[in-house]
């Protein structure tokens, strides 16, 4: 049966609708409510042969397909390692050993990925596996690069951070409990708090809007239609919203833990992992409701999800150690 959602729904999250306020308590954090952070749901083994193809690979808690060169970046989950591989050649993969751990990884220029790593953003030239080192004043969590060479980083202590090409800081906007993944649609950024389970915007100088999250949302990504799209991994559903004012446009359920998200522009499909039956679930939002149009077995403990933006191949890693799976363009097509 199809999952079921409308923009109705955008009803009931313009309910929670509100201002963050000012309010701190004694260590300078926000005084409001707040939840342990949602995380994957533990994967049980397969029982389905994975999609596509699986290659060999480390434990794996983030992934992303670099869009200049199509090279997979998949950071291992101790967060030291970073793993650059061609996808037509995986067993020739460059590792690379990172000076911090990280948390998180985002396009950065072309051929360059970024890592969140505690006190610095690394940029990791992927052809070359260079690293270059921009310090922050943190512990940062997500990291995303503006169409002016800015960067936008949140840090696990709540502050958004804007960095100018040099380094040097542009501004800093503070009153979230975590900074935890950054969406940037065109001028406006918004963020997702897990602690708080919220989404926020951010003006110029100071915090925005803020938007409940469902009951425990896990990631945030932005797609090319200024939509920005949220797994709530507690409450099993995908959260769909606009910014410019921040808009809940669109909710609706997605069984087995929805985890991970990815974007592919060329079919205007957003795929989600569901680590609770080790599966990846394709949606089409264009209708103003998700409509399902791909189902497929994945690897287990899929925690992390890419697509390269040049071929629309999907590629889904498990955190357990199990490899990194392939499932091309054409074989969804047919699986469809």
């Amino acid at each position: 049966m199809r999952p079921r959602g409308s923009v109705a729904s955008a009803l009931v999250g313009a309910a929670a609708l509100v201002l963050l306020t000012g309010c701190a308590g004694e260590d300078g954090a926000p005084d409001v409510p707040t939840r342990e952070p949602a995380t994957a749901a533990v994967s049980p083994a397969t029982a389905t042969t994975p999609a596509g193809q699986v290659v060999p690979a480390a434990a794996t808690k983030a992934l992303l397909a670099e869009r200049e060169t199509g090279r997979l970046a998949a950071l291992d989950t101790a967060g030291t390692t970073l793993s650059l591989i061609d996808p037509a050649a995986p067993a020739t993969a460059r590792t690379v050993t990172l000076p911090a751990a990280g948390a998180a990884l985002a396009q950065g220029t072309p051929g360059e990925v970024l890592v969140a790593a505690q006190g610095r953003v690394l940029r990791v030239d992927v052809a070359a596996g260079a690293v270059t080192e921009v310090p922050v004043d943190g512990d940062v969590h997500s990291v995303q690069i503006r169409t002016d060479g800015n960067l936008v980083v949140g840090t696990a202590g709540g502050k958004i951070v804007e960095l100018r090409p040099d380094g040097s800081v542009a501004r800093t906007v503070t009153g979230l409990v975590s900074a935890d993944a950054i969406a940037l649609t065109g001028e406006n950024i918004t963020v997702l708090d897990r602690k708080q389970t919220a989404v926020v915007s951010v003006r110029d100088d100071a915090l925005g809007l803020m938007l409940r999250a469902g009951d425990g949302a896990a990631n945030a990504i932005a797609d090319p239609e200024g939509r920005i799209i949220v797994t709530d991994t507690a409450g099993g559903e995908l959260l769909v919203y606009s910014a410019g004012p921040l808009v809940l446009r669109q909710r609706f359920p997605v069984a087995s833990s929805p985890y991970a998200l990815a974007y592919d522009p060329r079919s205007s499909t957003v795929w989600v992992t569901c680590t609770q039956s080790n599966e990846v679930v394709g949606y089409d939002l264009s209708t103003g409701i998700g409509v399902e149009v791909g189902r497929f077995p994945t690897l287990r403990q899929p925690d992390a999800v890419t697509v390269d933006p040049r071929t629309g191949d999907l590629f889904v890693a498990s955190a357990a150690g199990d490899g990194l799976q392939r499932i091309g363009a054409d074989e969804r097509k047919r699986g469809q």
